[in-house]
């Protein structure tokens, strides 16, 4: 089962098939939603006509390159491009269909799919703007949600410190003085235990004899 963020890239690719068509000319480019149910493996259909079958090789070419240059994505099959008359890309999560209009008209996969949902381009896309901001939304609510958590729970610690520090009447500065005097405290044994060393290590000095 594909995942909203898969499914979303999907349409990416789709929009991109459907912008290629529009490129070379094609005709009445409808992309179909279908049924989860209904559709087997495939999310979408985009289904397009060509006056002739030179047109058609163009389009399906267009696509193909297309969304390998943008996007690295290989068609899993490529079908009838020899003939022209009925080109399909297979992409898996979506089929690319590139008929001549009088094949178009005889199959009419458009009404053998009644439960999909046909779209234009400019539908499609602006559906996919819309998805694309509501996307953009959520993920700048969740980046900001620990940041506003955080904040409440520093407060609360700087206070608390801030109350330890006035009940002991101390200050930050004096803590500090406190901890340096320690330290000195701590080297100054040392030191007289140094003086000390060297004094029984060190020879005595000779008095001169008159």
């Amino acid at each position: 089962m594909a995942t909203a963020h898969t499914h979303q890239q999907t349409r990416i690719l789709v929009q991109a098939a459907a912008a290629a068509c529009e490129d070379k000319k094609a005709l009445d480019t409808r992309i179909l939603e279908l049924d989860p149910v209904d559709s087997g493996l495939s999310d979408f259909f985009l289904v397009t006509s060509a006056t002739n079958d030179r047109q058609a090789v163009a389009i399906a070419d267009e696509v193909e390159h297309r969304l390998k240059r943008e996007f690295g994505a290989m068609p899993n099959s490529v079908e009838g491009r020899r003939q022209g008359e009925w080109i399909l890309l297979d992409y898996v999560d979506f089929v690319v269909h590139v008929f001549l209009a009088e094949r178009r008209a005889f199959y009419d996969i458009e009404r053998l799919r009644k439960s999909a949902r046909p779209l234009s381009p400019a539908e499609f896309d602006e559906e996919l703007k819309v998805a694309l901001a509501e996307k953009t939304r959520s993920a700048r609510k969740k980046a900001a949600s620990p940041q506003a958590a955080a904040g409440p729970k520093a407060a609360a610690g700087s206070q608390a410190a801030a109350g330890a520090q006035a009940a002991s009447g101390a200050t930050p500065r004096k803590s500090a003085k406190k901890v340096a005097a320690k330290a000195v405290a701590k080297k100054a044994p040392a030191k007289s235990a140094a003086k000390k060393a060297a004094k029984k290590i060190a020879p005595k000095k000779k008095t001169a004899r008159s």
